[in-house]
């Protein structure tokens, strides 16, 4: 089966959630399928992604956006109603390079991740399915609820567009997935039961157990640029570590991840370090006793969590980010909601490393037997395939 694959990232380096899931999904596909892919990309592409995605690709089209043209393309959308940054992805010239690849690829089915490139393929004839990965409009909802007055105005403005076309887009496509079924509850149409839920992965051969020595109490590991992370970042060394270091003074406390903002820069302290890009971050992992993610804003299931729970570290997080996850409260994951709440169940773990290891032992077990890159891909490929 030949499919045609359209992001709007290059899917490598894996620093990014979109990424993960889109280089997995592609590496599983290609084993029994011819996988072309078109990606997007409005930065210089890493040196390095070509020769590894030309593990699994056939063809790889790498189509640049550049920036200069963004600002007339989110007045067009700002205009017309679309959503700013599908504006931002939309390229007229763009449409013509991706229409003659298709027709002269001629592809039993085109996967298209996420609605902001969705543009390019709505109207095509080919066999084809939306992921939609999670619900981008309650993401701009959740972080007008924590953005100034301006800001707040401009995103709850996102949010209408985004349901709007979350709704219309709907019909454009021959299948739908989505990343958990919380993500699928929160999708505006009512057909939305007909979505088929995909989960993420995670590599069990790479995050797996292994021994270094602990030099951080707590971790907390992402794309340190992207809105919920800065905010689960700052919220963690602002409020939750304080509360701990009142009962550990010589706690310390990791932020690891590409792309650190300015406000989590400014978080590095004597206790508090903050790394920046990790080549292999699963020494971040390895080398901490408890992994914290109090997600506040943004939707979607945590790989962050799945890592940390494969490599048999105890975890603590959010009703949020558990409502995708599913692991069971007290038994394989810690749920906390105010800093007060956090800071106690890292104290406990710290102070009881039984009941930190029967967590991380349960947790570890959890994430095995549900999420498995491989099983979760083979659900994708039976929808490509015709009845």
């Amino acid at each position: 089966m030949k499919i045609f694959v359209l992001l709007s990232r290059v899917p490598y380096p894996i620093e990014k959630g979109d990424k993960l899931r889109a280089f997995h999904q592609i590496r599983c596909l290609a084993k029994q399928n011819e996988v072309v892919l078109c990606a997007l990309s409005d930065s210089p592409v890493h040196p390095d992604a070509m020769k590894v995605l030309n593990e699994f690709c056939t063809e790889i089209h790498i189509i640049r956006i550049r920036k200069t043209g963004m600002v007339w393309n989110v007045a067009k959308a700002f205009i017309t109603g679309k959503p700013l940054q599908v504006g931002y992805f939309y390229r007229c010239s763009v449409q013509k390079k991706i229409n003659a690849l298709i027709g002269h690829h001629q592809p039993d089915h085109i996967y298209c991740q996420l609605t902001r490139v969705s543009e390019y393929v709505k109207d095509n004839p080919c066999s084809k399915t939306l992921d939609y990965q999670d619900i981008f409009s309650i993401g701009a909802k959740r972080r007008a609820e924590t953005s100034s007055p301006f800001m707040r105005k401009l995103f709850m403005m996102e949010y209408r567009r985004l349901q709007k076309y979350e709704y219309d887009i709907f019909e454009k496509f021959d299948h739908k997935t989505i990343i958990s079924f919380p993500d699928r509850d929160l999708l505006p149409h009512p057909l939305r039961n007909e979505v088929a839920v995909i989960p993420n992965g995670v590599d069990h051969e790479y995050f797996s157990p292994f021994h270094e020595k602990k030099i951080h109490d707590i971790v907390f590991t992402g794309n340190m640029g992207y809105p919920p992370n800065i905010d689960a970042a700052r919220f963690i060394a602002g409020e939750i570590f304080p509360l701990v270091l009142k009962r550990f003074p010589a706690a310390k406390l990791l932020l690891a991840g590409a792309s650190p903002h300015a406000r989590v820069l400014t978080l590095q302290s004597s206790n508090v370090t903050v790394t920046g890009w990790m080549p292999d971050i699963r020494s971040s992992y390895a080398t901490s006793r408890i992994f914290i993610a109090p997600m506040r804003i943004g939707t979607g299931l945590q790989n962050k969590l799945l890592e940390a729970m494969a490599m048999e570290l105890p975890c603590i997080t959010s009703v949020l980010a558990n409502q995708a996850l599913g692991a069971e409260p007290e038994t394989e994951i810690l749920i906390g909601t105010t800093a007060e709440d956090y800071a106690s169940h890292i104290i406990r773990l710290l102070q009881n490393e039984a009941d930190a290891l029967t967590l991380a032992q349960n947790g570890h077990a959890f994430v095995r037997k549900i999420f498995s890159w491989e099983n979760s891909t083979l659900l994708l490929e039976k929808l490509f395939r015709p009845a």
